[in-house]
C-alpha cells in the first residue's frame, strides 16, 4: 500500500481562536523501535507531572499481537498514559500511545487512526505522525527520536524543524540501537543530542519558554522595535552572509529568531543580539535556520500534470536547433529541480514513442537551479535522498531515474548532468536571460512586499517574449498581473505577454537600488516610545495650523514635499498627474519663482520677493515669497525651500478699509507708483531670463561638443565591438567544437567506466588497485572479505588496512613493484580459514606506459596446495621404500633426497650436509661424463629417459654397469624435480 505523505509548510498553520485552547499547548512526538522501551521509560520517569505539554509515543509494534506498552509505561510515570482511539481529542499533561497495526496522524487537535501503511514494504509510523504534527502544531511541535534501527523518523523531524519546532535525538552512548538517532543527526535536523533523562530536563525547560506560548510572536514584534535590536541582528546576518533579510517576511524571521533563542536558553531579544555579536557561529546557525525550506518531489502533482499538457508542447515545438532553457530560483535541496527534469524527460520519451527507458546522452534542454545556501546546493548536486523522502515517487520513476545506494537513493548521473546548480541571490544578482520556463514555486511566500516587487520584474526580464512562469499555489503576481497571461490559474502557470512593456529591474552587483530616503524610511523602528509619539503628534498639529505654506523643490523644479495650505499658490495641472512646479504654479507666480530660485542658486543664499501678484480663485492677491537653498544627502544634491506669505494680513486689510477714502484722492499717484514698481520687476525678471538663456546657451554648446566627442568615441567603440563580436563568434565555434569533442569523450569514458564496473563486479578473484601513493583506487567484491575492506576505504592508504592474511607488510610488496617495475609473487595464507592464495603484485600502467600504481591479485591455490602436499607425501613414501636405488634432484641438479636402497649400496649422505650436487656424491665418484650427458643434454630434450647405461668404478662396490631411468617432473608452477631410478646390470 502506498503511503500518503502529509506535507508540512514552513509557516505553522495554527488554528484560529475559534478552535479553542486545544491548539495552544505544545505536543511532543516521541519515536523509537528496537530498544525503545527502556528509553521511553527513562525519559518519562524524569518528566514532571505537569508541564503543559502532551506526549505521543510511537513505537514499531508487532501488528499481530496485543501491545502492553501502555501498562508498562504507566508503571514508570505519574503522568496519565492512554492508548489512542480514533477521533480522541488531545489534551495536555497526558501520554498517548499508538495502538498496534495502525498509522496515526494529528489534525485539528484530534487523533486520526488509519490502517497500517507500508512505504515500499516498510512501516514508517514515526515519519507519518511527525509530518502531521508539524503541520498541525507548527512551532509548538517537538520531535524526539530514541533508540531504534533503520531510519524511520528522520524525515519527520526534518519537517518539525522546518515548521519552526524543536528536535531531539538520543545520544549513541545511551542508545541500545543507534541507527535511528544517528540517521536523524546525520541529516542535520536535530537541535539537541542527549540521553533520555537529559531530554526530559530540557523538555521541562522548553515548556516554560515564551516561544511556545501563543503570544510569543507578538511579544517578539513589540520587543523588536524598541531599541532596534532586529536591525542590529539583520546587520549581523548581512555582514556574515552577504544576504539582506530586511525585507523578508517578518513573521518568518521572528519565528526563526525566537527558535534560536529557545535553543540558546535566552528569553530576551536584547540578550540574544548580544550573544550573536560575541558568537559568530550563532549568526551562521541563524542564517541556516532562516533558509530551512520544506520541499519534496512532485509537490502539488496537478501542477506538473498541467505543465506537461499546456506548457511543454509549446516550448519544445520547433526547438530542434535550440536548447530549451529553464530556470529554478530558490531551488533549495533540488527536489523541485529533479521533479521538473523527470517530468520533461517523460514527456520527451512519450513524444518519441520510447516506452522503454531511453538513453540520456543528448537532451534538448538545460535546467539552471540557483539558491543562496551553499549547504543546500551541495546536497542538490549530490542528488542523494533518503527512502522516506521518496515515499510519493512511483516505483516506475524510482526504477528509471534513481539508483539504490547505502544512504538511500541517488538521481542517475545523466539526469544530474542536465541540471546546473549555482549560488545566486535572485533579489540582488543579475538573472539569467532568454528563459523558456521559470519555476519559482514557494519562494515569494518568504519575501515581503518590497522584495516581491523587485523579484517579479527580474523574472519578467529573464523570460523570453513568450516564456512561461510557474508559481506556488499560495503565490500570486500581485500588481504585475497585467504583464502576464494566465495559462492555468489553479496551477499558477502564466505566460509573458509579448506586447507587455519591460518592467524596471533593479538587479546589479550592489544591494537594492532604492533611493536612500526610501531605505532609511523603511529601516526606521516600527514603533517609537509613547512619549516620542506624543511629541511628534504635537509638532504635527502646530505645524499644520501655524507654519506658513511652503514647498521643497529640487534642481529640476519638481516638488518633493509640501507643508501647510498651498492651494492658494498651486493647483494640479490638466492631464497626467505631475509634481512639476512650472505646471502647478498659479498664474503670475512662475516668473518671480524662477527668478528667485535662479538668484538663490547663484548666490547660495536666501532670496526674497515681495508684492508678487497671483491670480487665485478669480481674485488677485499679493504674496511675499522666500527661497532658501538646502544641501541634500549627497554633495551634488541641492534643494530649495519656498515659503509663501500673504503680503497684507487680515488686520492690515481692516485698517486699510478706513483709509480707503484717502487712497481714492491720490489714486492716480498710487497707480503710477504701482506701475513703476511692476515695470521694475518685469525688467529684473526679463534680465534674469536673459542671463538664464545665455547660461543655457553656453551649457548647450558645451553639451553639444561633449555629444560630438562622445559620438566619435561610440563609433570607435562600435568598431571595436564589431571586431570583438567576430572574435567571440570564432571562439564560440571553437568552444562548440570542443564541447562536442568533450561530449564524445564523456560518452566513451562512460562506456569504459561501465565496462570496468561490470568487470570488477563480476570477477570472482580478489583484486585491489592502488595508486602511486599506495592509496586504494578500486577493489572487487571478493577482496572485501579477504582484505577486510569497506566501500568507504577507497582513498585510504594500503598500510592502514589490516588484511585477513598471514602477511607482515603488504605495502612493502606493492612499493617494491612500483619502484622496480618487477612483478612479485608470494604464497600467502588467510588467517581465519587457513586458505592458501597465490598473491601477484604487478605494476599499474597508464595508456602512455607510465607506472602509476600496482595491481594486487589473489588466486586461490588451496586445493592445488593440498593436492601437492598429498602427492608429495605419497611420493616420498614410494621413493623411500622402493626396492631399487632412487635419487631426487632439483632443477639445479642438487640432491634433494635418496632412498634407503641407494644408501645401502652407495653409502649414506651426512644429515648435516647442505644439499650437494649429484656430481659431488661419495667424494666425487658420481662426476661421470655419461651422467653429465644424461642430465644436461638427453633429459632436458626428451623429458623422460629409459635404459640409459653407465659403466663406472665405484670405491665401495667396484666396477659396475648401471641402468638408469630418468624423468623430469613439475608438481607445481616454476617448481621442477628429476627422479633417477638406478638398476644394477
Amino acid at each position: 500500500m502506498k503511503k500518503k505523505r502529509v506535507t508540512s509548510e514552513p509557516r505553522p498553520r495554527l488554528s484560529s481562536s475559534s478552535k479553542g485552547a486545544a491548539q495552544d499547548f505544545p505536543v511532543v512526538g516521541i519515536g523509537a523501535s528496537a530498544g525503545g522501551l527502556e528509553a521511553f521509560s527513562d525519559l518519562l520517569r524524569h518528566l514532571p507531572e505537569t508541564t503543559g505539554m502532551a506526549y505521543v509515543v510511537i513505537q514499531h509494534l508487532d501488528p499481530k499481537h496485543h501491545s502492553d506498552l501502555r501498562e508498562i509505561l504507566s508503571r514508570t510515570t505519574r503522568i496519565p498514559v492512554q492508548e489512542v482511539t480514533d477521533g480522541a481529542q488531545i489534551k495536555p499533561n497526558t501520554v498517548y500511545v499508538i495502538p498496534p497495526n495502525t498509522s496515526m496522524a494529528l489534525q485539528d487537535g484530534h487523533f486520526h487512526l488509519a490502517a497500517r501503511l507500508l512505504t515500499r514494504g516498510q512501516h514508517m509510523p514515526i515519519d507519518h505522525f511527525l509530518h502531521s504534527l508539524a503541520e498541525a502544531r507548527g512551532n509548538r511541535a517537538i520531535g524526539v527520536i530514541l533508540s531504534g534501527t533503520a531510519s524511520d523518523g528522520t524525515e519527520g523531524v526534518r519537517a518539525v524543524k522546518a515548521a519552526g519546532g524543536i528536535t531531539f535525538a538520543q545520544d549513541q552512548e545511551s542508545a541500545k540501537y543507534g541507527s535511528m538517532p544517528h540517521s536523524a543527526v546525520s541529516a542535520g535536523c536535530i537541535d539537541f543530542v542527549l540521553a533520555p533523562a537529559e531530554i526530559a530536563i530540557e523538555l521541562t525547560r522548553v515548556a516554560r519558554h515564551p516561544y511556545l506560548t501563543p503570544a510569543s510572536i507578538q511579544a517578539l514584534e513589540s520587543a523588536s522595535g524598541s531599541d532596534g535590536e532586529m536591525e542590529v541582528l539583520l546587520a549581523l546576518l548581512r555582514n556574515a552572509s552577504g544576504v539582506d533579510f530586511t525585507h523578508y517576511k517578518p513573521s518568518t524571521l521572528q519565528r526563526r529568531i525566537k527558535r534560536r533563542m529557545v535553543l540558546q536558553r535566552i528569553e530576551k531579544l536584547k540578550d540574544y543580539v548580544q550573544y550573536a555579536r560575541s558568537t559568530p557561529d550563532e549568526v551562521d546557525e541563524l542564517f541556516q535556520d532562516i533558509l530551512i525550506h520544506v520541499t519534496g518531489f512532485f509537490r502539488d502533482p496537478a501542477a506538473f500534470v498541467s505543465l506537461r499538457k499546456r506548457v511543454l508542447p509549446n516550448i519544445f515545438k520547433d526547438k530542434k536547433a535550440q536548447t530549451v532553457r529553464i530556470w529554478v530560483p530558490g531551488c533549495s535541496t533540488g527536489e523541485e529541480v529533479y521533479s521538473l527534469a523527470m517530468t520533461i524527460l517523460e514527456y520527451l520519451w512519450l513524444e518519441t514513442s520510447k516506452t522503454t527507458r531511453s538513453p540520456l546522452g543528448s537532451m534538448p534542454f538545460q535546467i539552471f537551479a540557483t539558491d543562496i545556501s551553499e549547504t543546500a546546493l551541495d546536497r542538490a548536486r549530490a542528488g542523494l535522498y533518503s527512502e522516506a523522502l521518496l515515499a510519493d515517487v512511483p516505483p516506475e520513476r524510482l526504477r528509471r531515474f534513481f539508483v539504490r545506494l547505502d544512504g538511500g537513493y541517488q538521481i542517475v548521473k545523466p539526469v544530474r548532468e542536465l541540471c546546473v546548480f549555482a549560488r545566486q541571490n535572485v533579489a540582488k544578482d543579475a538573472p539569467f536571460s532568454n528563459m523558456d520556463l521559470i519555476s519559482c514555486r514557494n519562494l515569494l511566500i518568504y519575501l515581503g512586499p518590497l522584495l516581491q516587487k523587485r523579484v517579479i520584474p527580474t523574472l519578467h526580464y529573464a523570460l523570453k517574449p513568450d516564456g512561461y512562469l510557474m508559481l506556488g499555489e499560495s503565490e500570486s503576481l500581485g500588481a504585475f498581473a497585467d504583464y502576464f497571461n494566465p495559462v492555468d490559474k489553479k496551477a499558477k502557470i502564466f505566460q509573458k505577454k509579448k506586447s507587455a512593456t519591460r518592467l524596471v529591474s533593479f538587479f546589479g552587483a550592489t544591494d537594492f537600488g532604492i533611493r536612500r530616503g526610501v531605505v532609511d524610511e523603511v529601516r526606521l523602528p516600527r514603533e517609537a516610545a509613547p512619549v516620542l509619539n506624543l511629541e511628534k503628534e504635537v509638532d504635527r498639529l502646530l505645524m499644520s495650523r501655524f507654519v506658513p505654506a511652503s514647498i521643497v523643490v529640487n534642481e529640476e523644479m519638481e516638488i518633493i514635499h509640501l507643508r501647510g495650505k498651498t492651494g492658494a499658490y498651486l493647483e494640479p495641472a490638466a492631464g497626467l498627474p505631475t509634481f512639476s512646479l512650472s505646471k502647478m504654479a498659479r498664474e503670475g507666480l512662475l516668473v518671480d519663482l524662477r527668478a528667485a530660485i535662479s538668484a538663490a542658486k547663484k548666490g547660495k543664499t536666501t532670496v526674497r520677493r515681495e508684492g508678487v501678484r497671483v491670480q487665485s480663485e478669480g481674485q488677485a492677491r499679493e504674496v511675499n515669497l522666500e527661497v532658501t537653498p538646502l544641501r541634500g544627502p549627497s554633495a551634488n544634491e541641492r534643494f530649495y525651500v519656498i515659503v509663501f506669505q500673504e503680503a497684507i494680513s487680515p488686520a492690515e486689510k481692516s485698517r486699510a478699509g478706513g483709509r480707503r477714502a484717502a487712497a481714492v484722492r491720490d489714486g492716480a499717484s498710487r497707480e503710477n507708483a504701482q506701475s513703476k514698481r511692476e515695470l521694475e520687476q518685469l525688467r529684473e525678471q526679463f534680465q534674469s531670463l536673459i542671463e538664464e538663456h545665455e547660461t543655457t546657451t553656453e551649457e548647450f554648446k558645451s553639451a553639444n561638443e561633449e555629444v560630438l566627442s562622445a559620438n566619435e568615441e561610440l563609433q570607435s567603440t562600435n568598431e571595436e565591438l564589431e571586431t570583438a563580436k567576430e572574435e567571440l563568434q570564432s571562439t564560440n565555434e571553437e568552444l562548440t567544437t570542443l564541447n562536442e569533442e568533450l561530449q564524445n569523450r564523456n560518452v566513451e569514458l562512460t562506456s569504459v567506466n561501465n565496462d570496468l564496473l561490470n568487470l570488477l563486479g563480476n570477477v570472482t578473484v580478489p583484486v585491489v588497485i592502488v595508486d602511486h601513493d599506495l592509496r586504494i583506487r578500486r577493489f572487487t567484491p571478493p577482496a572485501q572479505k579477504l582484505m577486510n575492506l569497506l566501500p568507504g576505504d577507497v582513498g585510504r592508504r594500503l598500510m592502514e588496512i589490516r588484511p585477513n592474511l598471514d602477511l607482515d607488510d603488504l605495502g612493502k610488496y606493492a612499493r617494491e613493484t612500483i619502484e622496480n617495475v618487477v612483478p612479485v609473487e608470494q604464497e600467502v595464507r588467510e588467517t581465519g580459514s587457513g586458505t592458501w592464495f597465490q598473491m601477484r603484485v604487478r605494476p599499474y600502467k597508464t595508456w602512455d606506459n607510465k607506472i602509476d600504481g600496482a595491481v594486487i591479485s589473489f588466486e586461490n591455490i588451496d586445493a592445488l596446495k593440498r593436492d601437492v602436499e598429498y602427492l608429495k607425501r605419497h611420493a616420498v613414501d614410494l621413493i623411500e621404500y622402493a626396492p631399487i636405488p632412487t635419487v631426487v634432484l632439483d632443477a639445479k641438479l642438487r640432491v634433494v633426497s635418496v632412498n634407503e636402497s641407494f644408501q645401502k649400496i652407495f653409502g649414506s649422505i651426512p644429515d648435516d650436509a647442505d644439499s650437494p650436487s649429484v656430481y659431488q656424491l661419495a667424494n666425487g665418484e658420481w662426476d661421470i661424463p655419461r651422467l653429465h650427458e644424461l642430465l644436461e643434454n638427453v633429459l632436458p630434450r626428451d623429458g623422460r629417459v629409459k635404459g640409459f647405461e653407465i659403466t663406472h668404478d665405484f670405491g665401495r662396490i667396484g666396477r659396475r654397469k648401471l641402468i638408469i631411468n630418468a624423468r623430469s617432473i613439475e608438481p607445481q608452477p616454476r617448481s621442477q624435480f628429476i627422479l633417477l631410478y638406478i638398476a644394477m646390470g
